[in-house]
């Protein structure tokens, strides 16, 4: 039941929604809903391998709002020299995974080598990259130019056969993370440190590395759904990412990804990030319930997956 749970409500929210809309099912919304979805799909893959290692972030809405401020700033600084082109877009990719990748490792590097609680560190983050991003937008908007906003666009809006860039990303991403996590060793290093890290070191096991390692990964991933995110808006704000980090570990215990560490599924996230996407979508569409609810909706969400999984490990034993 644990295995066809999420997959059940998947489909039960399909049905409702076809119910309750007739243009729920039209290739326009499905389409919506997942490029939508992408962004949180994205860091949520990343967050499965911290949540599996027995880890957390709180941090990755907070960041991803900072990196695509530091994009903008960065881009809009170097068009003067370097004019509207690949180049400069390239040039805002780069800034983004290496932002990404540094703020990933600083959380990793608090956390395993000055052993720091992973809930205190990624808090305080969380604070600073937030502030950090009101401070450079002088508390208003971060805009980028409108020149290389239109050149960027494509990026988000265009893809291959009707299926947007998003979409594609997305797909890649779960494919390479659901291989990691299942037919790596890396994966099994992940369950088994999450599991009982003094067992897995006494395994050979590098308990900081492994940690290390799935936060840095979340941080790239947080720069890879920013740099997908940007050209959408085309700005960024103190605004920006707000609760992602709820929507990807709710998306992670839904898919039944265990909490405290050990047990972990990729495939489960995207059946998680789809359920979340899904139910924002129906209270879009209809006046049942006011979509201003959303982030109660997922808090409980979060709650009552916990007491299942909770439920769930008592019957077993």
């Amino acid at each position: 039941m644990a295995v066809i749970g999420p997959v059940l409500a998947l489909i039960v929210l399909v049905v409702i929604g076809a119910m309750m809309n007739s243009n729920f099912l039209s290739a326009a919304n499905i389409t919506n809903v997942l490029a939508r979805s992408a962004f949180i799909g994205i860091i949520a893959v990343g967050m499965t391998f911290v949540i599996t290692s027995g880890g957390l972030d709180l941090s990755v809405g907070s960041m991803a709002a900072f990196i695509a401020g530091l994009m903008i700033l960065v881009m809009n600084a170097a068009l003067p020299s370097m004019g509207v082109g690949v180049p400069i877009i390239l040039l805002g990719m780069a800034v983004a995974l290496i932002a990404g990748l540094a703020a990933g490792m600083l959380n990793g590097f608090l956390i395993t080598v000055l052993g720091i609680e992973a809930f205190i560190v990624t808090l305080g983050s969380m604070g600073i990259y937030r502030s950090l991003v009101t401070w450079l937008a002088d508390g208003g908007t971060l805009s980028l130019d409108f020149s290389l906003r239109t050149f960027y666009r494509p990026v988000y809006f265009d893809g291959i056969l009707g299926i947007s860039w998003p979409i594609i990303v997305f797909a890649l991403v779960v494919i390479i993370g659901q291989i990691v996590m299942s037919r790596s060793v890396f994966g099994r290093h992940c369950a088994a440190t999450g599991s009982n890290e003094h067992v897995a070191h006494y395994s050979n096991v590098n308990v900081n590395r492994t940690r290390l390692i799935t936060y840095a990964a979340l941080g790239v991933l947080v720069g890879i759904a920013t740099i997908m995110y940007v050209p959408r808006l085309g700005s960024a704000s103190s605004s920006t990412g707000v609760l992602w980090e709820l929507e990807a570990i709710a998306a992670v215990i839904i898919g039944g990804t265990v909490l405290k560490g050990g047990f972990g599924r990729v495939w489960g996230t995207v059946i998680g990030v789809l359920i979340l996407s899904l139910i924002d979508n129906i209270l879009n569409l209809t006046d049942f319930v006011s979509p201003y609810l959303n982030g109660a909706i997922q808090g409980i969400i979060i709650i009552l997956a916990v007491i299942l999984q909770r439920e769930s490990k008592a019957v077993n034993q």
